[in-house]
């Protein structure tokens, strides 16, 4: 599929885009951002976790799995695709840990067949939504993208798999990858347009917010024993605008330059621990929330914090929302608005 230039950018390719798992949580932002910048979107879900009203009604959305081939060569011709923005998969790590199989088929059997009718189509240009969890359990903090991938849990391994078979197929076929390993993704779009609303989230960020407007009645803490300075777990936490802002600067770098492939960390490279962010969505909520300590969960680090410094030099992308208070603050903004 040849890029064509679109009306709204002068000199710049801007060619139709699928996003997979576009009514989702980041899906529906990155369809958001997508637009913002002038890029014609279409969108694929099959409505297991997002809602087809995260998708604006002008956006040609498909209900469907990623792995049915005749659906996605009719998505391909119709809406004229040349890049893939795959989000769509399952995110949840002690359920993985339960239910590998599961994960081992949403996140790389399903990918596995994405990037086949991507191949078979022409489709030039994939970006791929992964994820820290890659690294595992590493040990020193923060990672740059040398540090060993070393999953320790089924959803790590499951997205580690996939980012194999792009690389694998981007040195076989004429098609080039871009990997963005996201750190922890919190907060809503500044406009009040999305936010997530994922049914029994587990983001912490998300379940302090649904604490904090009576939606849950506490948050439960996985942990306090950890090599932390307050023994909770320690999270580099990102906005999901400023993660997908990333997403379009990656897609102009890969047209750019269609024979390079990147992997990069998205985060800001700066840890809080679970402690610290109830802290502060107690402060910005202006209530206390409720907590109780339970066991570790199977496969959580006790550290988890980014080295950006790739993707800081690799592409023109500058944060806006690089603040904790602010992240809880778009975040519950959007559960005060929320009327399901």
């Amino acid at each position: 599929m040849m890029d064509r230039k679109f009306p709204d950018g002068p000199g710049l390719l801007r060619t139709p885009v699928l996003v997979t798992g576009g009514a989702g949580y980041i899906g529906s932002h990155a369809v958001l951002a997508l637009r913002d910048a002038g890029w014609p979107v279409a969108v694929v879900d099959d409505l297991s976790t997002g809602f087809r009203a995260a998708v604006a009604k002008d956006v040609p959305f498909y209900e469907g799995d990623i792995a049915d081939g005749e659906l996605l060569a009719r998505i391909f011709v119709e809406q004229e695709i040349g890049a893939i923005m795959h989000f769509a998969g399952s995110i949840v790590v002690p359920e993985s840990v339960a239910d590998p199989l599961r994960y081992y088929g949403n996140n790389t059997a399903k990918s596995r067949a994405l990037i086949a009718a991507a191949v078979a189509h022409g489709i030039g240009h994939f970006i791929f939504s992964s994820t820290a969890a890659v690294y595992g359990a590493p040990d020193h903090s923060p990672v740059d993208e040398e540090t060993p991938a070393a999953p320790i849990n089924p959803y790590g391994r499951s997205k580690l798999m996939t980012e194999q078979m792009l690389a694998d197929t981007a040195a076989a076929h004429e098609i080039n990858y871009g990997v963005l390993r996201y750190f922890n993704v919190a907060g809503a779009d500044p406009q009040g347009r999305a936010g997530q609303s994922t049914a029994g989230a587990t983001h912490l960020i998300k379940v302090a917010c649904e604490a904090a407007t009576g939606r849950r009645d506490g948050v439960a803490i996985f942990g306090t024993d950890y090599e932390t300075p307050d023994g909770t777990g320690v999270r580099d936490y990102i906005h999901v605008s400023d993660l997908v802002a990333a997403h379009v600067l990656l897609l102009e770098r890969l047209i750019a330059e269609p024979e390079a492939s990147l992997t990069m960390n998205c985060g800001y490279g700066r840890g809080f621990s679970v402690s610290e962010v109830l802290d502060a969505v107690e402060r910005v909520a202006g209530t206390e929330i409720a907590r109780r300590t339970e066991a570790r969960r199977a496969g959580d680090p006790g550290e988890l914090v980014s080295d950006p410094s790739r993707i800081r030099s690799t592409l023109p992308w500058e944060p806006r929302n690089d603040d904790l208070d602010t992240i809880v603050r778009h975040a519950l903004e959007w559960e005060r608005m929320r009327t399901d």
